[in-house]
């Protein structure tokens, strides 16, 4: 099956409503062999770059998260079932990747503890404020961290733009399955090209 692909809704989309999100590009995530690796983010790195100088470009907030966990590990609650530990506070592999520039205008989220970039963290209280309605969102991993962010602000009642070339995930086939699944109802699947054409 392939992604249901909706017309973006240029009436509703407007540079002082709307937001990039850039989900979890850290080492642990990118990095070739990291524990937590994202199949191709390597290759996200430069497109996610230009998804962020072209919205600080249009006045857009910039938001990076970094997944986080305490040293001892005692934040990870059941997560160790599934995954290795990884993005340990003070840690080389919880740092952003090389060739990703934060400027200090964009915004941090360091508290997350869990995949959905909203539980238990101020990102929705951060957006609110700044009259975000639409998130464009692009990161890692599809088929974790971003589906479940996407899920989450879809039920906030955000419009999710999802480019699908600014994403990757644990391989090719959950990516997949998770843009699939996030086409049908909870995302505008596009690509960074047409997004950056957004505002003239």
């Amino acid at each position: 099956m392939t992604p249901r692909i909706r017309p973006l809704p240029l009436d509703q989309i407007r540079p002082a409503t709307t937001a990039l999100l850039v989900i979890d590009m850290q080492r642990d995530f990118v990095e070739e062999g990291a524990p937590c690796e994202a199949r191709g983010a390597l290759d996200i790195v430069q497109r996610v770059s230009a998804l962020a100088a072209w919205a600080r470009g249009h006045g857009l907030p910039v938001v990076f998260t970094q997944e986080m966990h305490r040293a001892d590990r005692c934040d990870f609650g059941i997560e160790l079932e599934f995954e290795p530990p990884h993005c340990l506070e003070g840690s080389r592999g919880a740092e952003m990747v090389d060739g990703l520039r934060i400027e200090p205008q964009d915004h941090r989220i360091f508290t997350k503890r869990r995949y959905d970039c909203f539980f238990g963290t101020d990102l929705d209280l951060l957006l609110r404020c700044k009259r975000v309605e639409n998130l464009i969102c692009c990161g890692v991993c599809t088929n974790i961290c971003v589906l479940s962010t996407v899920l989450t602000a879809r039920n906030l009642d955000y419009r999710v733009l999802l480019p699908v070339d600014a994403v990757a995930g644990t391989s090719r086939e959950l990516h997949d399955a998770a843009i699939l699944c996030m086409s049908n109802a909870f995302a505008y699947v596009t690509e960074s090209a047409a997004v950056m054409q957004l505002f003239g």
